[in-house]
């Protein structure tokens, strides 16, 4: 806000170099030959290098790194993505070459001057086709362009549980794809020391220690102890900057090629092209019911689009991360879960807020709001039918709820919203020609996945713990290193808070230090809504080993015992005596080691990792409320409440405003935006004059609600707030504008063509006759 941010696009060297690169038209091509020598001429040109260099080179392909088993045994099949294609590209905007020049105009310049010959390919582009006999081939070793044919749950059970039941709902949803569209674009500035044979990247990324293993250890750039990974200020992620792309590898490598340090921002275009892609599901669904209201069963089968590569944590998005959590907070006996993942010609697709968890959301309230519109039953009256009671809660899809109050949320979300008054609204607006209606989505995700034992033997290729380490300075200043990395979560705050809260001191006298390998010890990063319910309390089992060392040495030094000493306003102090110590000379004592117990080593610095023992289970209600004009489709949300359940919440302004951000990121989808491609796979949505972001006058004021239920599982007690409101938007949406136009066919993004077409579909019929 200030300007006073260090991005990555901030960082300049002395050499610096910038990188351009050469992209495929096509969506899917074999390369036939490459003609660099017109840009090798150019000025300020430094080096032209492709896919073959590359390898050469011995630098690896792109990984997947959680290997998912089909259900007949068989691995998943992971195609082979170089960071420039060496002989077929696969989506429009696949590199083939990159050019190092002067400055970024130079270098783009002489991209353009790049002559590649293609050899055209049938392309593949829609979900639905990609199983189709005859379809184009991505892989040769994906046979029909499946990567997994993966279920879970009993599929025997389900089906008799259907079969039994007095009521059956089926539906087919479709999840749109999704652009990230973080404000800052991707960025990296590679560095090689030849004297040192060391590395530096600078990256926008939110885990800079996983981005340095894996750069290591798979993509061959370097030993981990000669390359150094600094994510300075990153300016969003929702996921996206997770993963390790092309760009980076290739930055670093193409330093170490021309001895120059090598810069690369995306544009805005290539962003679009290039940073993977959310969402992309197809899903047909039955839900039946008893005939007082209750699941009997929910049988699921779902299609998720991969793009043109596996990119790195995209195996376990449509299936641990999604159906583990189709049990929402419901209370079924028999679930069953199908998921087919395929490749097409489009950009990968991997995480983006909430990550599986707003799909599997997306299914079970579309199916609860139409079951209860077919049931002729109040939608709130048949969630509360069918809410979980009793806590812990095993679902037959893996998941075991640990603490929750599924009905208290609702019962603040209905007060919130002011559901009684409803129905005057609605007569109040038709008075003026407009349609009203109400939606609710009863939201349930899982956050901070672990434990690491636990996820590892589900195929997760890392562990997901956290770690910190608390240094008390011998002035009584606290350094806190995380493990986990802020880009606009506000750690800088939250985290200092809980350490001058713990110790007494003011919150100015702690700084938190993250995002650089070299400084802080290894950790897993920010993802998952996992920094409050991990990082916080790897913070907190740090803070313990340090309170317990400050009170040996109060003891010693005032010669009490370890239990009669309390630490409280920046004094350790003997209760209920004068005898006491400030903060910091408890620090310069440990330092000066003047007067120590014996044996006891000097310094004040403790570090720990934590590994957690289970998920954490946000959850929610959310109402929206709706105005929709009739003759145009345009619709308003006219209220928007939402009643959530994190467990503790450490900063209450943090909070709301990453629910306020999930909301405004879940009314995009539901409303707005949608990633489209033609039939030769050319992207259509490719600027913000074609793909739509959600603006302010898009957005309604918000009400907040929260319900507090204790999470068993963690020393704070926090469940995550990160994700939330990316989750339970969209389904509030979608049913409060199916109520008002009388349809439960309406996909998102219910666009006003959209909206305006559902209406003439549903008065057709009554025009006909």
């Amino acid at each position: 806000m200030t300007g006073k941010g260090r991005y990555t696009d901030d960082i300049r060297m002395d050499n610096q170099a910038y990188a351009a690169f050469v992209r495929s038209p096509h969506a899917h091509a074999r390369v036939a030959g490459i003609d660099t020598s017109a840009a090798e001429g150019m000025d300020g040109v430094v080096a032209v290098l492709n896919g073959r260099q590359l390898t050469g080179d011995g630098i690896g392909n792109i990984i997947c790194g959680w290997a998912v088993t089909s259900k007949d045994g068989s691995p998943m099949n992971m195609g082979a993505w170089s960071a420039l294609a060496t002989d077929t590209v696969r989506y429009v905007g696949d590199a083939v070459a990159v050019v190092i020049a002067d400055s970024p105009a130079e270098a783009q310049l002489a991209a353009e001057a790049v002559e590649v010959e293609y050899e055209e390919l049938p392309v593949l582009v829609s979900t639905l086709d990609a199983l189709a006999e005859g379809a184009a081939q991505i892989h040769d070793n994906a046979p029909g362009n499946l990567i997994y044919d993966w279920e879970i749950g009993d599929a025997a059970a389900t089906d008799a549980a259907l079969a039994g039941s007095a009521h059956v709902t089926e539906m087919r949803i479709t999840n749109n794809r999704l652009s990230p569209n973080a404000m800052e674009p991707r960025s990296a500035v590679a560095i090689y020391d030849s004297g040192e044979d060391h590395y530096t990247l600078y990256t926008t990324s939110q885990n800079p220690h996983v981005a340095r293993l894996v750069l290591s250890a798979f993509y061959n750039i370097a030993p981990e102890h000669k390359l150094r990974v600094i994510a300075p200020d990153v300016g969003g992620g929702f996921g996206s900057k997770i993963f390790i792309y092309p760009e980076e590898i290739t930055c670093l490598w193409a330093s170490m090629k021309t001895g120059r340090s090598v810069k690369w921002t995306a544009g805005r275009g290539e962003a679009f092209m290039t940073d993977a892609h959310g969402r992309d599901h197809i899903t047909t669904a039955k839900m039946g019911f008893d005939a007082e209201g209750r699941i009997t069963g929910f049988k699921i089968d779902t299609i998720a689009n991969f793009g043109a590569y596996m990119s790195l944590f995209s195996s376990s998005v449509p299936t641990y991360l999604y159906a583990t959590l189709l049990s929402g907070q419901y209370d079924i006996a028999n679930i069953h879960c199908n998921v087919r993942a395929v490749y097409t010609n489009t950009v990968p697709v991997d995480a983006y807020r909430g990550a599986g968890r707003p799909e599997a959301c997306f299914v079970v309230e579309r199916m609860m709001e139409t079951a209860a519109r077919e049931l002729r039953l109040d939608p709130a009256d048949l969630r509360r039918r069918n809410f979980i009671t009793e806590f812990p809660h095993q679902t037959p899809v893996i998941m075991a709820y640990d603490a929750g109050d599924f009905g208290g949320n609702m019962d603040k979300a209905q007060a919130a919203a002011d559901v009684a008054g409803f129905a005057a609204r609605k007569a109040e607006a038709a008075a003026r020609g407009k349609l009203r209606g109400l939606g609710y989505s009863a939201y349930i995700e899982a956050c901070g996945i672990a434990p690491s034992a636990a996820v590892g033997s589900l195929g997760a290729g890392v562990g997901l713990w956290e770690s910190a380490e608390v240094r008390v300075n011998p002035v009584g200043t606290v350094e806190v290193l995380t493990g986990s990395h802020s880009h606009g979560q506000g750690h800088e705050t939250t985290f200092a808070q809980i350490v001058a809260e713990r110790f007494g001191i003011p919150v100015d006298n702690v700084q938190v230090i993250h995002g650089d390998t070299d400084k802080v010890q290894f950790g897993m990063g920010t993802y998952g809504s996992r920094s409050g319910a991990v990082g916080m309390s790897a913070i907190v089992k740090a803070m313990d080993k340090v309170e317990a060392k400050v009170r040996k040495i109060a003891a010693h030094q005032l010669e009490a015992s370890e239990s009669d000493i309390v630490i409280e306003a920046g004094e350790v102090k003997v209760a209920g005596t004068d005898r006491k110590m400030a903060w910091h000379e408890v620090g310069l004592a440990a330092y000066l080691a003047h007067n120590l117990p014996e044996g006891m080593e000097p310094g004040l610095k403790e570090g720990a990792f934590y590994d957690p023992t289970n998920f954490t289970f946000p959850a929610g209600v959310y109402i929206a409320e709706v105005e929709i004009d009739p003759d145009t489709g345009v619709t308003e949300i006219v209220r928007f409440t939402a009643a959530d359940d994190f467990g503790t919440i450490i900063n209450p302004m943090i909070v709301e405003g990453q629910v306020h951000g999930g909301v405004a990121q879940g009314i995009g989808q539901a409303m707005l935006e949608h990633v489209v491609y033609d039939s030769d796979g050319q992207l259509l949505t490719g600027s913000y004059m074609d793909y739509t972001m959600p603006r302010a006058d898009d957005l309604p004021s918000y009400t907040l609600e929260h319900n507090t239920t204790v999470c068993p599982g963690n020393p704070l007690g926090m469940k995550g707030c990160g994700e939330a409101g990316a989750i339970g938007t969209p389904p509030a949406v979608i049913n409060a504008i199916t109520d008002a136009i009388g349809t439960n066919d309406l996909e998102m993004p219910a666009t006003p063509q959209a909206v305006w077409r559902a209406l003439r579909a549903v008065s057709a019929p009554v025009a006909a006759e």
